[in-house]
């Protein structure tokens, strides 16, 4: 990663971002409505150690429902706990995050509070089941690949869980997770298969084509409809199956990223996916 120049990066990021601005996103949740897909909107931006910062991403956030709301978008918003201010005060990020999902239900919309490294999970488990209990139009993400994630299922709310299900990105100690890609593959679909047997709304977040498989085999195992589920991907990745995913009836929700914190998040999908950044690094030293 240290060999890839930012305005190379900056190629990367035109794929996977919508764009800095707001009017970016949600031109581009038009565009992925249209095709027949859902989205859920994130303002690019964590580990804030600001309070002025953090409040500046609840404004945003409060802007951005309503502009959802008005335009008559399929669309909600995902939040990342430290933007809004969780390594201050976990009290103060709850007041930030209770206001988006107070101005959620208003709307009829959802507000799902992402997933981030392990030194945050169990205080965005208590924030979501909080906020669940008392407002309900939230959910938040596990991680197929945390060792904790088939007791955290079994932990859920028994009713009104909302839960996007991804095999995880952060470097953790193996003490914590699972390393071998087919054991991670494999707690992914047990992961899932609890979830459904436990009645959990499942976001699906994978482009594996052997877990979108297991997928679609769990779902006709326990019998469910297209509105007990949703698959869901990141925005410019395997466009192609999130067409067919769509055209076989299964509803999908786009992840659509925007804002001036582009570079983190596009070097975060680089080491994501290898192949991305050994693309950007040959055109950067041989112009192809």
């Amino acid at each position: 990663m240290p060999l890839v120049p930012r305005f190379m990066v900056h190629r990367v990021a035109s794929r996977y971002v919508a764009g800095e601005t707001m009017a970016d996103a949600l031109a581009t949740v038009a565009d992925l409505n249209a095709k027949g897909a859902m989205a859920t909107l994130d303002v690019l931006g964590e580990e804030v150690t600001e309070r002025s910062r953090a409040e500046e991403g609840v404004k945003e956030y409060l802007k951005l429902l309503e502009a959802i709301h008005q335009q008559g978008l399929k669309a909600n918003i995902s939040v990342k706990p430290t933007m809004l201010g969780l390594k201050i005060d976990e009290g103060f990020c709850r007041d930030n995050l209770e206001r988006l999902v107070q101005a959620a239900a208003q709307r009829d919309r959802f507000v799902c509070i992402d997933m981030e490294d392990r030194s945050t999970t169990d205080a965005t488990l208590r924030l979501f089941r909080d906020l669940l209990e008392r407002h309900g139009h939230v959910g938040t993400v596990l991680q197929a690949y945390m060792r904790r994630t088939l007791k955290d299922i079994g932990e859920l709310p028994p009713e009104g869980a909302n839960i996007r299900l991804c095999k995880g990105i952060y470097v953790e100690p193996v003490a914590d997770s699972w390393k071998g890609y087919e054991t991670v593959r494999h707690n992914f679909v047990a992961a899932l298969d609890k979830l459904f047997r436990q009645g959990v709304y499942v976001g699906i977040a994978t482009h594996d084509e052997f877990l979108l498989s297991a997928a679609e085999a769990l779902i006709d195992r326990h019998g469910l409809a297209p509105h007990q589920y949703e698959f869901q991907m990141l925005l410019g990745v395997t466009e192609e199956l999130r067409d067919i995913l769509i055209a076989r009836g299964h509803r999908l929700r786009v992840y659509v990223p925007y804002g001036p914190d582009w570079y983190p998040y596009s070097k975060r999908r680089m080491r994501e996916n290898p192949e991305i950044a050994l693309h950007v690094i040959r055109a950067t030293l041989f112009g192809r």
